[in-house]
């Protein structure tokens, strides 16, 4: 019974010693039946500091972050519903999207059956999706079970981009179709021995054939015009135009061209007129293009006046004025697309291509500028230009000159 409470306690002593000495080794032995205490004291282990961890980011915070990131418009949905939007989908789609059914955020036929829980991943086009010409491409990714992203790719402009190329295509085609029917066609009649031996029939053939060929001609020499302004868009011009005087030069040759057509052209040109930063030939074109248009389009007998003055102090506005039928409203935005003709019939006998606003509308953009058209029905049409005034380099003094070279 002794030697059971001597054992008891010196067990009690070895868990004093170890609460005391952390550190220590202790080792309870039995020697002939009597437990005794072994305590080895030893120096603190230093364990060296566990290293510092970035914290982790709760998933839905990363998340956010790089859909947050991203320009177009990108959904998480997560079990069908939408989770996370970025602001350009919810610029896009409205801000009541976010916990909605995905297929109801993207009210779309052709989005329906993508984007179901037991959709497959992959493109889709919409067409209509936030503006009636807006065509959009969506992708669809799954990135974990349950966890899909939508992204809206907004293909608007590239298509409108190729569908003027396949029409401006087209346009050619057929303007130029039309003269070299008509050639071919007086061609073959004269080439007939009864009709090509009357004389009155070949000069009236002829002469249908030259005013075909001419206009072939002006409409190539148009599309080669608009080539090289295009592909001069971005190199801005660097030359000094007064346009004062590239307008009176521009009237002279029209004048001296049809002196009864050219009239009833009046200048309205301000004194003291700045100088513009421009290319003289581009812009002479301009005139040209814009004064035949007021001509062929204006009441015969009616003044066609060009004015130039400043508009505040940074820019000169050059325009283009007519008493003639005028435009009506929903024709004047599509007035400088290629070929767009109010009265297709009326602009072919006078003999223009189509292409005479839209080679104005580049030049303008070519050289900084703004086109501005006004038309009333009834009254007539104005066709108006800004343009930046050059910032010229300011002029020494002769005396300053003199004195910094002696």
């Amino acid at each position: 019974m002794i030697r059971i409470i001597v054992a008891l306690s010196i067990v009690g002593v070895a868990a004093v010693i170890a609460a005391v000495i952390p550190d220590a080794r202790i080792a309870v032995i039995l020697i002939s039946g009597t437990a005794a205490v072994a305590v080895t004291a030893t120096k603190p282990v230093e364990r060296p500091a566990p290293a510092e961890r970035p914290p982790i980011l709760p998933v839905a915070t990363s998340e956010r972050a790089v859909i947050d990131a991203i320009a177009e418009p990108v959904l998480l949905v997560v079990d069908g519903r939408v989770r996370i939007a970025n602001a350009a989908a919810l610029a896009l789609l409205g801000t009541h999207i976010l916990g909605e059914d995905v297929r109801l955020a993207i009210r779309h036929p052709a989005a329906a059956e993508r984007l179901a829980l037991t959709g497959s991943d992959g493109s889709t086009e919409l067409v209509g999706l936030g503006g009636r010409d807006q065509r959009v491409q969506m992708e669809v990714a799954t990135i974990a079970p349950g966890r899909r992203i939508v992204h809206l790719i907004d293909r608007t402009t590239s298509y409108a981009a190729e569908r003027a190329r396949v029409d401006f295509v087209a346009n050619s085609s057929h303007e130029l179709r039309t003269p070299l029917a008509a050639i071919i066609g007086f061609i073959e009649t004269l080439d007939d021995d009864n009709a090509g031996a009357d004389p009155e029939v070949r000069e009236r053939f002829l002469s249908v054939m030259m005013k075909e060929a001419r206009r072939m001609q002006r409409l190539i020499d148009d599309l080669i015009s608009l080539s090289r302004i295009e592909a001069d868009k971005y190199r801005l011009p660097e030359t000094p135009v007064q346009l004062g005087t590239l307008i009176e030069e521009v009237t002279a040759d029209l004048r001296d061209s049809d002196g009864q057509a050219r009239a009833d052209l009046h200048l309205a040109i301000a004194q003291d007129i700045p100088p513009v930063t421009g290319d003289a030939t581009q812009l002479s074109q301009v005139i040209h293009n814009l004064v035949g248009n007021a001509f062929k389009y204006g009441k015969r007998g009616t003044p066609v006046t060009i004015g130039l003055r400043r508009d505040g102090e940074t820019l000169i506005c050059l325009s283009v004025a007519d008493e003639g039928d005028g435009i009506a409203a929903e024709h004047l935005p599509r007035l400088t697309e290629r070929f767009y003709r109010v009265d297709p019939g009326r602009s072919r006998a006078q003999g223009g291509t189509g292409l005479g606003l839209a080679i104005v509308k580049h030049i303008v953009e070519r050289h900084r500028g703004r086109l501005d058209i006004a038309s009333t029905p009834g009254i007539g049409t104005t066709v108006s230009i800004l343009l930046p005034v050059a910032i010229l380099p300011p002029v020494i003094p002769t005396s300053v000159i003199k004195m910094s070279s002696n």
